[in-house]
């Protein structure tokens, strides 16, 4: 096992999108911008660009094993991160390698379809990924469709923000990162009447608004993938989550400013 790099190793599974917008090469870029040594497992070829996902060829859990293990046996890696995970097999297998190996800092970013609509995974797999995975995990940043979807709640207000995330801790999530860009503006208007871009992290039970400056970013695809992957990476450093994830906030904004 590899010794020799200095930095922490953060392991990136997930879809690889061959524009580069997201997915893998987002997640290694951001990992890399972090400051830690990125390794990566594809799960699945997407074929997108900037305009849709035209489609996806997903490999076999058994080419999944493979590519994780190579990493395994080279490095102690210090932060998993998961993006796509689009068959039961797939998540099912993810799962099993973080508990018997006990990776720390896991951070799941449940993808469930692409913003032009595609889906990117299964029910079956959805299912796997929150009874045998989300359990193992530090961190799940869904953003607002993506946790309706897992919890059938519709987000209006913060009750319901607060009703949607006890759903998921009760089905196992310990610490929860809402994604707040698709919240509507009864929530991210400030008292000026100002937009905002409000994420709301559930640590430990407890609520924090992590309020901030709101940018679009139609320029910009994979913003939750390299937030997901920051967090990681920072996570890997030795940052405590919070600060993790505002450190992370700010990498996203400076990508959306630069853009």
């Amino acid at each position: 096992m590899s010794s020799g790099n200095l930095k922490p190793v953060v392991l990136a599974i997930g879809g690889l999108d061959p524009s580069g917008g997201a997915g893998i090469i987002a997640d290694v870029s951001a990992i890399a911008a972090a400051g830690c040594k990125p390794a990566a497992a594809v799960t699945s070829m997407t074929f997108q660009n900037s305009d849709k996902v035209a489609g996806a060829e997903h490999l076999t859990a058994d080419a999944v094993c493979r590519q994780v293990h190579a990493v395994l046996g080279e490095h102690n890696v210090a932060a998993v991160k998961t993006g796509m995970l689009p068959t039961a097999e797939i998540a099912q297998l993810v799962a099993g390698i973080v508990a018997k190996r006990s990776l720390a800092n896991l951070v799941i970013d449940p993808v469930l379809r692409s913003t032009s609509g595609y889906e990117l995974i299964d029910k079956a797999a959805l299912d796997v990924l929150l009874s045998d995975l989300l359990p193992l995990a530090t961190l799940i940043t869904p953003n607002v469709p993506e946790i309706e979807s897992i919890t059938g709640i519709s987000i209006e207000n913060i009750d319901d923000i607060r009703a949607a995330a006890d759903i998921l801790h009760k089905q196992g999530a310990g610490n929860i990162l809402l994604k707040g860009g698709h919240l509507p503006p009864s929530i991210n208007t400030d008292a000026k009447g100002k937009r905002v871009s409000s994420d709301f992290l559930f640590e430990n039970g407890q609520m924090t608004v992590l309020a901030g400056e709101f940018i679009p970013s139609a320029n910009v695809r994979g913003t939750g993938c390299m937030l997901a992957s920051s967090i990681a990476a920072y996570l890997a450093s030795g940052d405590l989550l919070a600060e993790a994830v505002r450190r992370a906030k700010e990498f996203v904004y400076r990508i959306i400013r630069a853009a």
